[in-house]
């Protein structure tokens, strides 16, 4: 069954990857402007600080599609955003098969609009990874290659943001997106929550694909500079 789409959005914003990093940051901005939002979150995980914003929770697991139909059928959203991440330490990677589910469930239920958060090194930005970095990332970028294939040959409202190298210090308010693929730079989550939220706002973002840096950090990313990463960090 699918949404009335001339209705109102009630719900506001439907968030996949929600209980920290990028996704947070997102949530926060949402509730401080009086946004709803719902999110999906993994039995066991911690949801206090999304509970803390009034941040709707279902319990559920986007690896699975009956769980994310639930998310879907919940109630009525103007978007979904999805910045799912993995582990070193975790042996299935989500991106594929968690972005197949989504746009599944958008399809049947609504929302059209869909923003995916994938990184620098995806699709035709390969070529920007060092070769320290592509040692590391360069499986994760196919697979985020492959997500980002399906979202924007899906028929959907869609927008992919690729963040370089992230950090969770506070925002500068000083990152930008850019249409210039060939870009690597360091970007804070607070800011990439900023700019989500701005494509969120602007249909003129529909259908592309950006690149997300500060031009104000001048320091590359640790896997461009040839930093070896540690087991069990976050991978985009």
């Amino acid at each position: 069954m699918v949404s009335d789409t001339n209705k109102e959005p009630r719900n506001g914003v439907l968030l996949f990857g929600a209980t920290r990093g990028t996704g947070l940051e997102l949530a926060r901005l949402l509730a401080a402007r009086g946004e709803a939002a719902t999110a999906l979150v993994r039995p066991g995980s911690d949801s206090r600080e999304l509970q803390a914003l009034g941040v709707t929770i279902i319990e559920g697991d986007a690896f699975e599609p009956g769980d994310v139909e639930r998310a879907f059928s919940s109630g009525h959203f103007r978007a979904a955003v999805s910045s799912i991440g993995g582990s070193r330490a975790e042996p299935r990677r989500p991106d594929v098969e968690t972005t197949r589910n989504i746009i599944e469930a958008a399809k049947r239920h609504g929302p059209r609009r869909v923003l995916l958060v994938t990184m620098i090194g995806a699709g035709d930005s390969a070529s920007v990874l060092s070769e320290h970095a592509r040692k590391f990332l360069g499986p994760v970028a196919e697979l985020k290659t492959q997500a980002e294939e399906l979202l924007m040959t899906s028929g959907l409202e869609a927008t992919v943001l690729r963040p370089g190298g992230m950090s969770s210090e506070p925002a500068t308010g000083t990152a930008i997106m850019t249409e210039d693929h060939t870009v690597m730079g360091t970007i804070h989550r607070a800011d990439l929550a900023a700019l989500i939220l701005r494509c969120l706002d602007d249909t003129t973002t529909i259908g592309r694909i950006y690149h997300t840096i500060d031009p104000e950090i001048k320091e590359a990313p640790p896997l461009q500079r040839g930093v070896t990463p540690q087991a069990g960090e976050r991978k985009p």
